[in-house]
């Protein structure tokens, strides 16, 4: 190494080369995106990416499992089952939006480019199916009388799909995060007051 040239930990290195990978596989999909041009946004040899990720598909797993553990800690964060169900709703629908706009990169990467490749989906949908349990046990504590396992996880999964179109709004830049917000939120207590007798959403606000 050159004199005067500062030596990364390994760690601080892995994380910038994954930074580099997400800004390109973001920005032109997993077939378009060379380990050359990941090396370059990194500003670093090729041969040392491939020293630290021994393939392309090794670097793009661990890109998405960085991300997708990214998007579920702050899923979960904002998770509280003591809560109200309509003081939760608005809290996950506030951090799910609040995600998608502060990492675009990594929104774009695990429900684009991730999604659209059969080896590395699974990864998301397992997330997806986390977050959509997390819904569904919302819904269920919250609906007094009425309603059956599978009214509360079709729920769930309509709701999470709309939630997922509204993201792809906000990372293209198509809509701000409040509006968004505000559109999900009326979206989440229509589907909610439409389950069981008694959910308990109070006031549509």
């Amino acid at each position: 190494m050159a004199s005067g040239t500062k030596r990364l930990p390994r760690a601080v290195r892995e994380q910038q080369m994954l930074d580099a990978a997400i800004a390109a596989f973001s920005a032109n999909g997993y077939a378009d995106t060379s380990m050359d041009a990941i090396a370059a946004e990194a500003k670093i040899s090729k041969p040392m990416l491939y020293l630290y990720y021994g393939s392309k598909d090794e670097l793009f797993s661990a890109c998405i499992a960085r991300e997708s553990g990214r998007f579920m800690d702050a899923m979960s964060d904002g998770f509280d089952p003591t809560m109200r169900q309509k003081d939760q709703a608005r809290i996950l629908v506030r951090e799910f939006l609040r995600f998608v706009y502060t990492n675009a990169e990594s929104w774009r990467l695990l429900y684009r480019v991730a999604m659209g490749s059969a080896a590395f989906a699974h990864i998301v949908s397992d997330s997806r199916k986390s977050i959509t349990a997390m819904i569904t046990d919302l819904i269920r504590r919250g609906t007094t009388t009425g309603g059956s396992d599978v009214d509360f996880e079709v729920t769930a999964v309509a709701l999470v799909g709309a939630g997922e179109a509204v993201a792809d709004r906000i990372a293209d830049g198509d809509i701000d995060l409040e509006r968004a917000t505000d559109l999900l939120l009326g979206i989440t207590w229509r589907g909610l007051r439409g389950v069981g007798e008694g959910a308990d959403v109070g006031d549509e606000a």
